[in-house]
């Protein structure tokens, strides 16, 4: 038995350190992810950008204001979209709306379901208002910077580009410093922004996020329209998913956009971590199940456990965890982005290896108040 554990010991040693090396590896290539172009000189077509909305949460009006405030010299529309004309969101909008009335804006209150999914309902409902063949959409927990209009469309008239995406740091609202919310913000920084940069950067991934999903009137007919992803809790990647196999590139520009977190407790980052690491583990099961390698220092804690915290697992322990300080150091510099504080980072990795290890059991959700399944092609069910 004795043997049995150390020899556990020592394999978790190694994966550890190719943990450690991972991190690493996404540290450079984030640095030369963002050495890419800046947007040229685009026409700056006619753009209409849709924000579904749900409820007021916090941090609304500031990242509502980002897309008013945008230095674009082409012509904007923003259509905002809620199910509830009681909604509290809408008297955000209207207070933006007298502070730009300038800008092309319109609400459009619908409480048609199409679907399981109520956010692409609440598209649905508002692509009728939308005036422009460019369609940019953007959940309302994002805020974009004043230049990110001209990086979108600059990408989006690349050759072969059927639709653009944009990587996001997590970010807690002003005045709102939970610890909860610090480490959901840690998460989306130094967990999956990492991620995404290194898989996109070695071809193994090539995600949809929706913070950023630019696209062509066109191209949202050929795919069918946002009533064939009604269904989908992972919206943004089917509709990703549903370009590529048409044979369009999704581009990625070099910048950031932030997304604001709002969890108020354990619980609710918890559920909210689970469902997303869930749908992963659906619709990409290998992916999800190689990603362990992302998780260096809590599998570095585990070796140290079996070997008796021995001299060579505490160095293999405090590699791991300086190569995961370095990480968040460079990407703060690199996005410009401050998530949460150095000692909480081994907090939020065990918090994240903990995420992981749950989702391996069980296939519901909870999302919007309501429980789901996922079924195996990622669509959803009530449960």
């Amino acid at each position: 038995m004795t043997m049995l554990l150390t020899g556990a010991g020592w394999f978790f040693a190694a994966l550890a350190l190719f943990g450690a090396g991972y991190a690493l590896a996404a540290a450079f290539l984030a640095g030369r992810f963002m050495q890419g172009e800046g947007p040229g000189g685009s026409a700056c077509p006619p753009v209409t950008i849709l924000k579904p909305l749900y409820l007021g949460e916090p941090g609304l009006s500031e990242n509502l204001e980002s897309f008013f405030a945008q230095d674009y010299p082409g012509a904007i529309q923003i259509v905002f979209g809620v199910h509830d004309e009681s909604d509290p969101a809408i008297a955000v909008v209207e207070a933006l709306q007298q502070r730009y009335p300038h800008l092309d804006s319109v609400i459009v209150a619908d409480g048609a379901l199409h679907g399981s999914n109520a956010k692409v309902s609440n598209l649905i409902n508002m692509l009728p208002a939308a005036r422009h063949d460019i369609l940019v959409l953007s959940d309302s927990d994002i805020t974009v910077s004043r230049r990110w209009l001209r990086h979108v469309t600059d990408a989006l008239a690349g050759p072969g580009v059927g639709l653009v995406t944009c990587l996001y740091t997590g970010e807690v609202v002003q005045n709102q410093s939970r610890i909860w919310s610090t480490l959901s913000a840690m998460g989306t920084s130094y967990d999956f922004l990492p991620n995404v940069v290194l898989g996109t950067s070695l071809g193994l991934a090539e995600p949809c996020m929706g913070s950023t999903i630019a696209l062509t009137r066109p191209m949202l007919d050929e795919i069918g329209g946002f009533m064939a992803f009604a269904d989908y809790l992972a919206d943004d990647y089917e509709i990703g998913r549903a370009v590529r196999a048409r044979g369009h590139v999704l581009a990625m520009p070099a910048m950031g956009v932030r997304h604001t977190a709002t969890e108020a407790s354990a619980g609710e980052l918890f559920r909210h971590e689970l469902r997303w690491t869930r749908t992963i583990r659906t619709v990409n099961p290998l992916g999800h199940l190689g990603s362990v390698v992302t998780f260096g220092f809590p599998i570095a804690l585990i070796s140290a456990l079996l070997l008796g915290f021995s001299w060579p697992s505490l160095v293999v322990l405090g590699l791991t965890l300086a190569a995961r300080l370095f990480l968040k150091r460079r990407i703060d510099g690199i996005f410009g982005t401050y998530a949460g504080p150095f000692w909480l980072l081994p907090v939020r990795d065990l918090l994240s290896f903990a995420v992981f290890v749950a989702s391996q059991f069980g296939e519901t959700v909870h999302w919007r108040g309501s429980r789901f399944a996922v079924e195996p092609s990622g669509a959803l069910s009530q449960s």
